[in-house]
């Protein structure tokens, strides 16, 4: 998020009485360019001097710019999220899933109803709503095949934009985003559980093949979990999982959930179902099966999960609920506010979490 110069800050702070230290942040690498060696990844994160506090981050769910969106990208990037991105940007770190290929050119997977693509403007909305880092991992990543994956790939280097899930070979896709909030080293992982079977091959990141990060490859997710845990305070794994239309989680959902707790993930969110389903915690880590749509051209109920977080403890969970309104995921006040908040609370009866 966009860091207020220290003197703004406290003067802003001291207004509301409270002063509160700005989050310490260490920058994550860059995508490596598509055709040359990959860089090596960070393994280890500088040591912290200040002990770890306490920090927040939002995550949204799916997010698209077609239909209706994409008047709103071309005319404005910087105002496509709404009021929605005043939520996003309180937090310390915010993350989506974009469900989009990142091309204007690109040839059309055959056949495949729906379809995405978005141009690199895509990244300028995304930053201006406070979005520190995005997933690409789902099943519209590819929708433009291999020369819309080159696209992508080009427009995330040229943003400099942090993303998951997605690169020119599997070391990339599974690659984390790593970031120090706070004195806490954060490191987030993105991948799919939901490709289509046609696709499971030419889409997955391989060692010689550029692609999404599949978490249907359950080993290779795991092994990568596990490797972050070593250097990190906090593990958070994005998932495209789910199933369309069903508001609690499927057995494959219910199968990997534990196995990635046992790996050392400490938070696990995701999305892809186009409705809510439960959050809560699966012993000591906090699981939220599903966000939902959230800018997407339907309407329908969504809204911002908040957690503060303090190295491996999940000590708080907030849900903001909010409609999508024209695309634009507006979030609700009053009677209408307390209503989502009880509706999302009661999904977690079926997703075998608890609330505390």
């Amino acid at each position: 998020m966009r860091l207020v110069p220290p003197l703004a800050l406290l003067t802003v702070l001291s207004a509301c009485g409270t002063v509160s230290p700005a989050p310490v942040r260490t920058p994550a690498p860059a995508e490596t360019p598509v055709g040359t060696p990959a860089a090596t990844p960070v393994t280890r994160l500088p040591p912290v001097s200040a002990a770890p506090r306490e920090y927040t981050v939002a995550f949204g769910g799916d997010v698209h710019f077609e239909g209706v969106l994409r008047a709103r990208l071309d005319r404005d990037p910087g105002t496509v999220f709404g009021p929605v991105a005043k939520v996003l940007r309180k937090a310390d770190l915010a993350m989506v899933n974009v469900e989009t290929a990142i091309t204007e050119g690109g040839t059309r997977v055959p056949g495949k109803k729906y379809a995405f693509r978005a141009p690199a403007t895509a990244f300028t909305a995304l930053k201006a709503a406070g979005i520190d880092v995005v997933t690409m991992a789902n099943n519209h990543g590819m929708d433009y095949q291999r020369s819309g994956l080159a696209d992508t790939l080009a427009a995330i280097r040229r943003a400099k934009y942090p993303v998951v899930g997605i690169g020119r070979d599997a070391k990339a896709a599974y690659r984390p985003f790593r970031e120090t909030v706070n004195g806490n080293r954060v490191a987030v992982v993105g991948a799919t559980q939901v490709i289509d079977e046609e696709h499971v091959h030419a889409w997955s990141a391989t060692g010689s093949q550029g692609g999404l990060a599949s978490a249907k490859n359950e080993a290779r997710l795991l092994k990568e979990v596990r490797k972050v845990r070593k250097d990190s305070d906090t593990v958070i794994v994005y998932l495209h999982w789910g199933t369309e239309s069903k508001s609690c989680p499927n057995p494959a959902q219910r199968a990997l959930a534990p196995r990635l707790v046992k790996a050392g993930a400490d938070v696990i969110v995701g999305s892809h179902a186009h409705v809510l389903l439960g959050g809560g915690f699966l012993g000591r880590a906090y699981v939220a099966y599903g966000l939902g749509d959230f800018l997407w051209y339907d309407p329908g109920p969504t809204g911002v999960l908040t957690l503060t977080i303090k190295g491996r403890k999940v000590l708080k969970d907030r849900w903001t609920p909010a409609a999508i309104r024209g695309g634009v995921p507006v979030p609700l006040t009053g009677a209408a506010r307390a209503r989502g908040v009880a509706d999302w609370k009661a999904l977690r009866s079926c997703a075998g979490l608890s609330a505390r």
